[in-house]
């Protein structure tokens, strides 16, 4: 059985990272198991997993740039700036590819972003995720500053509530959620994140990803 190592796992959706991690300590019979880049519960895609002595080297690859492909709902708001809260705001809001793409540039280099309520965030030696649970929502959350390396339109399918798919390059920190909020603000309405996978952590992308059942059925493949 492996003790040490890193695993390239594709998390399912309605998993946590710590679900993930959970899950693996017991495949590999290890209690020495972390995880490098928290993936929201509904996001997909690449999540690294070190065993052993690998966790020591977490700290490093969680630092690594990310990638990730996003289906971006304009027009709509909701509570967690994904598709698990509930809908706060709809502005019908008539856009074009081109609109889209213009306003994406103006987000590429670095920014400053405000972190979103439900996130693994600390204030005050507390997650942001446990105070937005317990009805606290008056947190002053730290301004962060990110680097957004691509932002690019893939598809939009127009109507009065459109749906982009825009491919992210970005480092260590960013939220997506935040990014497709602020791009909705800035073409005159409001946005939120349908669906996100990651497709690259640092040099490690989907290809080399394992769903956790194949992990499951061969540990040390």
């Amino acid at each position: 059985m492996v003790t040490d190592g890193l695993v390239v796992v594709d998390k399912p959706t309605g998993w946590t990272s710590h679900d993930v991690v959970a899950r693996l300590r017991k495949v590999y019979g290890q209690r020495r198991v972390g995880h490098a880049g928290t993936l929201d519960p509904d996001a997909t895609g690449v999540l690294l997993v070190g065993l052993g002595r690998v966790t020591r080297l977490l700290r490093f690859l969680q630092a690594a740039t990310k990638a990730y492909d996003a289906t971006i709902r304009f027009g709509v708001a909701t509570t967690t700036l994904d598709a698990a809260g509930d809908v706060v705001d709809r502005v019908p809001m008539a856009l074009t590819r081109a609109d889209v793409e213009a306003a994406a540039q103006k987000f590429v280099g670095e920014i400053d972003q405000i972190p979103p309520m439900v996130s693994a965030v600390k204030v005050g030696g507390r997650r942001l995720h446990e105070l937005a649970r317990a009805g606290v929502d008056d947190v002053e959350r730290p301004v962060r500053r990110v680097r957004i390396d691509t932002l690019s339109v893939e598809h939009l399918e127009p109507g009065p509530y459109p749906r982009a798919e825009m491919h992210v390059e970005c480092s260590s920190g960013t939220y997506v959620r935040t990014l497709a909020a602020d791009l909705g603000v800035a073409l005159g309405g409001c946005a939120h994140v349908e669906t996100l996978r990651r497709t690259r952590v640092g040099s490690f992308t989907l290809a080399e990803a394992r769903p956790l059942e194949v992990i499951e059925a061969d540990p040390a493949a």
